[in-house]
């Protein structure tokens, strides 16, 4: 038990980063693989997870071995390519953000009946996000992070392991040939592996959490440390990602039913998978684990955005510098993002499929 606790408190920016991939990319995009193609993209979850090690460890060994996060590490290429991040930040950080809160919107409407449009939820979420994240510091992210990533990784897990001696059964007499001359197909493959398992953001979101969590304890990780870290969360994300691509071939793939892309009925089917693999007695907390997981992830992409732009700040603008992680940038950047996600809300606002499909590829693409 004294070895357990010892690992929880060692353990953080490496279920940061767990707790903004595991969203849309496993609730929406894995569970829908499943649908669609049964477990024929099993092997591509693992080939994507194993392409992208290297470029999302960069961030915590960078971090670990010079004290510093890696953003530095890109100002000694050249103001440059600090630069070339802001503005890829600035271009995609308002539809990713829209596309996470919308997902979160949709399953708080359907978790708790709310007579209103998701929209409205969805500014709702976002006002409270903001107040948290206004009032809060790194360890309120780092210590709900790991009440929020234990609950899901248990309650899917039972899923699971419920779902191989309780099924429909469909999966084993239909088959669903995946042809990339397919344009559905092929469109579809482009966003599932755009976020899987995460955009790539993350590996400087993860970098500047690790120098963060290094400034509130006093110390710097070492290296050892922060990789293991890092892999926990990493390696636990690409097994939740294949857990949910089985809840959705197991139950739905054959079934003949297929995902809406609508938000609020996508998030009743993916409560459904659940309470047909555990039963009626486990919805209330298989909804509030979903629920749970994609404010977490509405949450902690709030953050990361405005964090990492005034790191950029003062890495660009040293004579300006505030070690404040509240300072005037991130308050500005926070309500700017915030601000900016409502307006697309009310603006551009389509279904929640095409919403998903494009920040995904989006991701794909800048990748």
């Amino acid at each position: 038990m004294t070895k357990m606790k010892k690992l929880l408190r060692q353990l953080g920016p490496g279920l940061l980063y767990a707790g903004a991939a595991i969203g849309v990319s496993h609730l929406v995009q894995s569970t829908k693989a499943g649908a669609m193609f049964g477990f024929k993209l099993i092997p591509l979850i693992i080939i994507i997870h194993i392409l992208k090690y290297p470029f999302y460890e960069y961030g915590p060994r960078y971090t670990a071995a010079t004290g510093e996060n890696i953003l530095h590490g890109y100002r000694k290429l050249g103001k440059w390519a600090v630069w070339v991040y802001v503005l890829m930040t600035i271009s995609t950080m308002l539809i990713i953000q829209m596309v996470v809160t919308i997902v979160t919107a949709s399953i708080a409407v359907e978790v708790f009946g709310f007579d209103l449009p998701a929209t409205a939820v969805g500014v709702g979420i976002l006002v409270v996000c903001t107040t948290l994240l206004m009032i809060g510091r790194y360890s309120f992210l780092d210590n709900f992070m790991k009440v929020v990533i234990i609950l899901l990784t248990i309650t899917t897990l039972t899923a699971v392991i419920s779902c191989l001696f309780k099924n429909p059964g469909h999966y084993k007499s239909f088959e669903n040939i995946l042809t990339l001359d397919n344009p559905v197909h092929f469109t579809f493959i482009v966003a599932f592996l755009g976020w899987m398992p995460a955009p790539m953001d993350i590996s400087v979101w993860h970098s500047i959490w690790s120098d963060d969590k290094n400034k509130a304890t006093g110390k710097v990780s070492s290296v050892k440390s922060a990789l293991l870290d890092f892999r926990i969360g990493y390696i636990g994300t690409a097994i939740l990602a294949i857990f949910f691509l089985c809840l959705g071939a197991f139950v739905m793939y054959g079934s003949g039913e297929e995902f809406s892309p609508k938000g609020t009925v996508f998030a009743g089917q993916l409560i459904t998978l659940y309470k047909t693999a555990l039963g009626s007695w486990a919805t209330p907390l298989i909804a509030g684990a979903a629920l749970i997981t994609m404010f977490s992830t509405s949450l902690t992409c709030l953050d990361a955005y405005p964090r990492s732009l005034r790191v950029c700040q003062n890495i660009l603008f040293p004579s300006k510098k505030e070690n404040n992680e509240r300072h005037k940038t991130y308050i500005f950047c926070l309500l700017a993002t915030a601000i900016g996600t409502t307006v697309i809300f009310y603006t551009l606002m389509g279904n929640m499929g095409t919403m998903v499909t494009i920040a995904t590829t989006v991701a794909f693409v800048s990748a």
